[in-house]
């Protein structure tokens, strides 16, 4: 999603607005919200709500109250309390939707966390706030070597500048405690402003940083994610997923959040099947569970000491030899309930576009078509015809070049007709 300023440059580049996560429109800002109470207008006599909704760099987002009654609206740059001096943000959110999120996150309206807006950022403000963003690069190189050197077991993952340029945050993350007091000496030695050092984990780390997952997409907590709640194994064996922590982790080392997102339909889908480690007790032996299709509804089972021979039952057909099991009753064998599917189990593979080709739309190759089937013929047919046929050839050829004798009046010709006739005088003199 794009704001209305991002579009190609030169020579294909992309142009964008080049603010760098403070786009004016917030249509390429990350965590951006959708407000659909814009368009719907207050009863008469309730006035708006007066807290906003407003964003810091890399999707930090905080309450503040509107005491001043300003007109804001979204993508407005405003000036915050904070401590010491001020912060710079951009409106993200207001209206009624605000009171609905404070709600969810469980933030109380009246309380001294949620501070103030000052004022609308003059230009003086925004210069102070791009030359302190300008800044942040070079110190987080700088700042990583200075902990290299010290031989620190952290990693420096961002840096945020307040507004007014007065306090630096340093973001890190660190699998046991570190002590820092000797990095934050030489930090304020280096950059000669206020430090702060803050922890976080490795999921918002990759939700500051941002990514490509392996489904293609941007991270789904860089975007749109606003809570991390907690992925357990459990929900890879209940999708029949391969425990592979290659595949199932993410960009930051964790179990991916998408693997809850479809967990309560499989949970659903699983309470019809049996559980796995009831065995199914037939005449012919034991049948242990081997395999299952949550989408097909089918079960493999193998008896014991043949491991390599699976039949597969259906949902229904395993739970009526468990109910018969219960009632102490027992079943022929498994091959009954598995001859069954046999008929049912084939599958008609058909073409995914629609039964159309893939290259209908490329150009057909010129073939000499006619070439090859006289190649073919000749080769086809015996050796007695393919004489015959030249055979034909060549009288046709004589009888061609005869005519064009007759036709042509030459002189050999005229005294041949004339060496006739006197002939034919002479056979009638016979005659």
């Amino acid at each position: 999603m794009g704001c209305s300023s991002c579009s190609s440059g030169k020579d294909g580049q992309p142009k964008g607005c080049k603010n760098n996560g403070t786009c004016g429109t917030d249509g390429c800002n990350k965590l951006t919200v959708f407000d659909w109470l814009s368009n719907m207008s207050l009863p008469s006599g309730v006035s708006p709500f007066h807290c906003v909704e407003i964003r810091f760099k890399n999707g930090r987002k905080e309450f503040f109250k509107n005491t001043e009654n300003l007109s804001l609206s979204i993508g407005d740059i405003v000036a915050t309390e904070s401590s010491p001096g001020h912060d710079i943000g951009m409106v993200t959110l207001t209206g009624e939707l605000v009171r609905i999120q404070m709600k969810k996150k469980k933030v109380d309206v009246e309380s001294e966390e949620v501070r103030k807006i000052y004022r609308k950022a003059s230009q003086k403000d925004i210069d102070i706030w791009q030359k302190a963003r300008d800044r942040e690069e070079p110190m987080k190189v700088r700042a990583r070597q200075i902990a290299i050197r010290l031989e620190l077991q952290m990693k420096i993952s961002d840096i945020e500048f307040q507004g007014d340029g007065s306090k630096c945050t340093f973001y890190y993350t660190a699998e046991d405690r570190v002590d820092f007091r000797q990095l934050i000496k030489e930090f304020a030695q280096e950059f000669n402003t206020r430090i702060e050092m803050r922890q976080i984990g490795f999921r918002q780390e990759a939700a500051r940083l941002g990514g490509i997952g392996s489904c293609g997409r941007e991270l789904c907590c860089s975007t749109w994610l606003t809570d991390f709640r907690s992925v357990n194994t459990s929900a890879a064996r209940y999708q029949q997923l391969s425990l592979n922590p290659q595949k199932l982790a993410g960009q930051c080392g964790k179990l991916k959040c998408c693997l809850n997102y479809e967990l309560d339909s499989y949970i659903d889908a699983l309470k019809e099947f049996p559980k796995t480690d009831i065995k199914l007790r037939t005449e012919k032996g034991t049948a242990v569970f081997q395999k299952i299709d949550i989408f097909k509804g089918y079960l493999w089972y193998a008896y014991e000491g043949e491991w390599m021979n699976w039949h597969m039952i259906s949902v229904a057909h395993a739970n009526e030899i468990i109910e018969a099991n219960n009632n102490k009753e027992t079943v022929a064998s498994l091959e009954e309930f598995a001859s069954e599917l046999l008929a049912d189990t084939k599958v008609d593979f058909e073409n995914v576009v629609g039964q159309d080709s893939l290259t209908r739309f490329d150009q057909p190759k010129k073939s000499n078509r006619r070439k090859k089937k006289r190649n073919r013929n000749t080769k086809n047919k015996p050796k007695s015809e393919a004489i015959k046929n030249n055979v034909q050839k060549q009288h046709a050829s004589k009888g061609k070049s005869r005519n064009t004798e007759n036709k042509s009046p030459n002189k050999k010709s005229s005294q041949s007709n004339r060496r006739r006739k006197p002939q034919q005088g002479k056979n009638n003199d016979k005659a």
